[in-house]
């Protein structure tokens, strides 16, 4: 059975399907959903999403793309993080594409979330675009390598892939890796441990090829394993197999169940 580590199953697009959402993942063999949190005012819902159904998880975290809202603390992180379906801190982390000027309360915040994480003894799921360097410098210094986490929805080069990994975190790809023009992510793919790997789709944004332009959705989860089968010339199942077991492995606050 997959797992998709990561997506956003409150949001407007998704969750008004919730039921046919989660029969397509019956029906594609995707067992368990990781709800990933965003910002904090919309944190019930995800939590909500958790306790209503068995196989879903969910974070609590505020990504760096959100200025202006309710800013966390480390105590209210590691307050919300006491709930037994919340397994991680985020997303959190940096993003320099999309922001510009002075982005220091950016990296104040990732600095927060990291404080959090290593408190609450839970793992980080971290975003970075144009903004490795910052990104990685951060986790070092702020000892994120004491709890770990994950790379998530990556589409960094692989010298930024092995030093997130030697800080005991995981690279998580997403149909972004499905895409034509995803070269350089496609050889990080084929070549990083299959045992530091997870797949997600990053719903409801990123659909994998063929469904590229569409809302995305956790059983669209196989089209991500089978692209990584494929370049990594191994058998779908070796893939499936492994990112479970890495997802569980990683977020130890799951508990395997159907």
């Amino acid at each position: 059975m997959l797992v998709d580590s990561h997506c956003h199953l409150n949001f407007p697009e998704i969750i008004a399907n919730i039921q046919s959402i989660r029969q397509s993942m019956q029906e594609a063999q995707v067992s368990h959903a990781l709800c990933v949190s965003v910002t904090l005012d919309k944190f019930p819902e995800v939590l909500s999403l958790a306790e209503q159904y068995e196989n879903f998880y969910a974070s609590v975290g505020v990504h760096p793309d959100y200025e202006d809202i309710e800013e966390p603390t480390v105590e209210t992180l590691i307050a919300l993080a006491q709930h037994p379906k919340i397994v991680a801190i985020g997303e959190t982390g940096l993003d320099y594409f999309r922001l510009t000027g002075d982005l220091e309360w950016q990296r104040e915040r990732f600095r927060t979330h990291i404080r959090a994480a290593v408190l609450a003894s839970k793992p980080l799921i971290i975003h970075t675009r144009s903004a490795a360097e910052d990104t990685l410098r951060i986790m070092q210094e702020e000892g994120a390598n004491r709890v770990g986490g994950v790379m998530h929805c990556f589409t960094e080069s692989l010298d930024v892939a092995v030093a997130a990994i030697n800080m005991g975190f995981y690279i998580s790809f997403s149909g972004i890796v499905t895409f034509k023009n995803a070269t350089q992510l496609k050889e990080v793919a084929k070549a990083i441990p299959l045992d530091k790997m997870l797949v997600e789709t990053d719903s409801p944004y990123l659909a994998p090829i063929p469904f590229r332009g569409k809302i995305n959705q956790p059983a669209y989860v196989r089209y991500v394993a089978q692209e990584i089968a494929t370049l990594r010339c191994v058998n779908l199942e070796e893939v499936i197999s492994a990112t479970t077991q890495n997802f569980f492995t990683l977020f130890k606050h799951a508990k395997a169940v159907s």
